[in-house]
């Protein structure tokens, strides 16, 4: 108990860091830029502009369920949501795949709009696995959800510093790892827009409300 205490405690953490580092708006409307950002000058048509480059996820490679090749490539100019999962997970992992599949069933007919869900276990989590696993939840579209196996490590990697989400092994946890809970909304050029606890049904409804803002603002050219 103390240590999934522990686990919440980082997540909220984590998620008030990347809102006290980004932009506010009083615009209910639109959502902010998380993460970390920084300006740089440029010159336009001559003149010189200070432009802000906001915190963007990495370049990615990682396989699919259906043993597909995905790279942030195929992601580039959707909206997506990302999670740190494993199929064996005995805590939270059954209750975010049950929110996240109301997302699933929300957005699935959405071209724009797909979910990456990374196994932060690709020794037992093969394609194989993957696949069986996506079938048992009643995923029929691969390309509406992803699950993602690849080098542990880069994972990790990606997860803790682009995602900046907890995901990590730890011998002391259920299943040998340790994860966050969070639903990661990434707009159409790699951004992060909002962070949301995927085990809680509240912050779920705020997250499929706050999909159509990326996607409604993007389709407007805004």
């Amino acid at each position: 108990m103390l240590r999934h205490n522990l686990t919440i405690f980082t997540l909220l953490a984590s998620i008030l860091l990347i809102w006290n580092c980004s932009p506010k708006t009083d615009n209910e409307g639109q959502l902010p830029f998380l993460g970390h950002k920084y300006t740089e000058e440029k010159t336009v048509d001559g003149k010189t502009i200070t432009d802000t480059v906001y915190h963007t996820i990495a370049p990615f490679s990682f396989t699919d369920q259906e043993g597909n090749t995905i790279t942030n490539q195929d992601v580039k100019g959707k909206v997506y949501v990302a999670d740190f999962f494993f199929t064996s997970c005995p805590t939270i992992c059954p209750v975010m795949k049950s929110q996240m599949l109301r997302v699933y069933e929300k957005f699935k007919d959405n071209p724009s709009f797909t979910i990456l869900s990374h196994s932060i276990d690709p020794t037992y989590d093969t394609v194989e696995v993957l696949k069986d696993y996506a079938e048992r939840l009643g995923i029929e579209d691969a390309s509406a959800w992803h699950f993602l196996t690849g080098e542990q490590e880069k994972i990790f990697e990606i997860g803790q510093t682009s995602y900046l989400a907890t995901a990590m092994e730890d011998k002391n946890e259920p299943g040998g790892f340790l994860h966050s809970g969070a639903f990661i909304l990434i707009d159409q050029e790699g951004h992060i827009r909002g962070v949301y606890d995927g085990t809680v049904a509240e912050q779920v409804n705020k997250l499929m409300k706050d999909i159509p803002k990326i996607l409604n603002a993007h389709e407007k050219g805004a």
